[in-house]
C-alpha cells in the first residue's frame, strides 16, 4: 500500500512514517520544509503552507490511503482563530475531497481536545457529547464533522490524548528536565486521574485503522489502556532514570499559584485536574497496543535515550 504521510517530519509523523515503511508500505510525504527529516525510505515531494491553496492532485496519483497527521499543534493562547480554522480545518478538508474516490482510506490525526477541554469529570468515551473548550479542538471537531459530510470517503479521525515519547516538547519535556533534577519534586498531591499515549502506540493505531477499515466512519480515542496521573508518571520518570520518586506533597494550590505567577496557568489546568478517556472503542475494533501501560511506555521512551533537557 503506497500511503500519503502529511506531517512525516513531526513528533508523531517521525514515528508513523517508520512503522508503516516496517509493515511494507510504501510512504509519500509532502514537507514544506524539504531539509526536514524524515526516515530513510520516505519519498518527499515538495508542498507549500497547509494555510493557502495545495494542488494535492499529483501528490495523490498512485496513493492508496492518506494518513493526514500535519497540522497547526495546541499552542497555548495567543494565536488566532482563524489559523487554527485554516489548518486544522480547512487544509484537512480540502485534502478529504481532493482524496474524494481516489484512494481506500483516509485516517485523520485529531486530538481528544475536539471532545473535551483540559479537564473531564468522568472518563471520556466517544458517546460523549463533543464539547471543545478552544479554537485548536474546535477546529479538529470541525474538521471531523466536514469529513463526515463528505460522500464516498472511508475515514477515520484519530483522538490521541497527551502523547509522549522521544522527542516530545511543551509540558512533558518540562516534566522530563524537572525529573532529571536530584530534588525532591511537589507533585505527590498530583494523583488525579489521566490519560496518556505512548507515540508508539498512536502510530500504531494509525497504522491499524489504515489497514482494516472501521465498522463505521468517525471517530476513535486513542490512548495506553489504563490512566494515570502525574505523580505516577514523573515517578515513572524517575524510575527509568535510575532513582526513587523523590515526589513530596505540597498543597496544589500552592503550585497553581506559582505557575500562574510565572505565567503558566495553562499549564497548572493540564496537570492539576483529571482527564481519563477509555480506548475502548478501538480495542473493541482488534486493536492491540505495543505499550500495554504508560509507565512501561515511559521506561521505553527514556532508554531509547531521550537528550537532556
Amino acid at each position: 500500500m503506497r500511503v500519503l504521510l502529511t506531517g512525516a517530519s513531526g513528533f508523531v509523523g517521525r514515528r508513523l512514517a517508520a512503522a508503516l515503511l516496517a509493515r511494507g508500505h510504501a510512504v509519500r510525504a509532502p514537507l514544506r520544509d524539504p531539509g526536514a527529516a524524515t526516515p530513510e525510505g520516505v519519498e518527499t515531494r515538495p508542498i507549500g503552507d497547509l494555510a493557502g491553496p495545495v494542488d494535492w492532485a499529483p501528490l495523490l496519483a498512485g496513493v492508496d490511503a492518506v494518513a493526514h497527521a500535519a497540522g497547526l499543534a495546541h499552542a497555548g493562547p495567543g494565536l488566532p482563530d482563524v489559523l487554527y480554522d485554516a489548518v486544522n480545518r480547512d487544509a484537512t478538508l480540502a485534502l478529504a475531497r481532493a482524496a474524494q474516490g481516489r484512494v481506500g482510506r483516509f485516517v485523520f490525526l485529531s486530538s481528544v481536545r475536539a471532545q473535551s477541554g483540559p479537564t473531564a469529570a468522568h472518563l471520556l468515551t466517544e458517546a460523549d457529547a463533543p464539547a471543545p473548550t478552544d479554537a485548536y479542538g474546535r477546529s479538529k471537531l470541525q474538521a471531523e464533522e466536514g469529513l463526515a459530510r463528505i460522500p464516498d470517503l472511508s475515514w477515520t479521525a484519530l483522538r490521541p490524548v497527551v502523547v509522549y515519547g522521544p522527542g516530545v516538547g511543551g509540558n512533558l519535556a518540562t516534566l522530563l528536565r524537572l525529573a532529571r533534577l536530584p530534588a525532591p519534586l511537589p507533585f505527590g498531591t498530583l494523583t488525579a486521574p489521566r490519560s496518556f499515549a505512548s507515540v508508539e502506540n498512536v502510530a500504531e493505531a494509525t497504522v491499524f485503522a489504515l489497514e482494516r477499515p472501521m465498522r463505521a466512519n468517525g471517530p476513535l480515542i486513542v490512548a495506553d489502556p489504563q490512566p494515570s496521573s502525574v505523580a505516577e508518571f514523573v515517578g515513572a520518570m524517575r524510575a527509568a532514570l535510575g532513582r526513587g520518586p523523590g515526589l513530596v506533597s505540597v498543597p496544589p494550590g500552592a503550585i497553581g499559584t506559582l505557575l500562574r505567577l510565572l505565567g503558566r496557568s495553562d499549564a497548572w489546568e493540564r496537570i492539576s485536574g483529571a482527564m481519563a478517556a477509555s480506548p475502548q472503542a478501538l480495542l473493541r475494533e482488534g486493536w492491540r497496543p505495543p505499550v500495554g501501560s504508560t509507565p512501561e511506555g515511559v521506561r521505553r521512551w527514556l532508554a531509547a535515550g531521550s537528550p537532556p533537557g
